[in-house]
C-alpha cells in the first residue's frame, strides 16, 4: 500500500510494504517486501531496505545507507552520511552506513558517517552513535 499523499518514484518496493502518508521515496531507492514505512519520512535514491524493516515517522535516510532484514527504526533517528557538510560542498566525500539483521535504533538517536551497527545491536534512545557496534550489544 502506498498512501496517495506520498511522492514515491521507485518501482523498486516489496510486496505487503506500506508507505503511510507525506512520504517522499526517490527513484533509486530499494524497500523489500513486508516492510513499514511510517508518515513524515524521505528516502534517497542510494538506499538500500531489506525485508520486514519498520521505520517509524520523521526519518530521513540520505544515499550511502544499507538497512538489513527485520530492523526497527525508531522517530525521528538520525542518519548523517556526511562528516563535515557544508553547502555546495565541492569536498564532500559520502561515508556509507551500514545496519545489520534484527539491531534496532531508538528514537531520536544519531548515526553518524562510516558506522555500521552489528547484528542485534541495540541502540539507545537518544544516543550519538560515532563508533562501529558490535553484534547483540546495547549501545546508549
Amino acid at each position: 500500500m502506498i498512501h496517495p499523499f506520498s511522492d514515491v518514484k521507485t518501482n523498486n518496493i516489496g510486496e505487503d510494504t506500506n508507505i503511510w502518508q507525506f512520504c517522499v521515496i526517490l527513484k533509486g531507492a530499494y524497500i523489500g517486501k513486508s516492510c513499514n514505512i511510517c508518515s513524515h519520512c524521505f528516502i534517497e535514491n542510494e538506499v538500500n531496505i531489506g525485508n520486514n524493516v519498520t521505520i517509524k515517522n520523521g526519518v530521513s535516510l540520505y544515499d550511502g545507507i544499507t538497512i538489513e532484514d527485520n530492523v526497527f527504526i525508531g522517530p525521528n533517528a538520525t542518519f548523517c552520511n556526511d562528516r563535515y557538510p557544508k553547502s555546495k560542498n565541492k569536498n564532500f566525500k559520502l561515508e556509507k552506513i551500514l545496519i545489520k539483521k534484527g539491531a534496532s535504533i531508538g528514537a531520536n538517536a544519531t548515526i553518524l558517517p562510516g558506522v555500521t551497527i552489528g547484528e542485534n545491536a541495540l541502540i539507545a534512545a537518544g544516543a550519538v552513535v560515532t563508533k562501529d557496534v558490535e553484534p547483540n550489544t546495547i549501545y546508549k
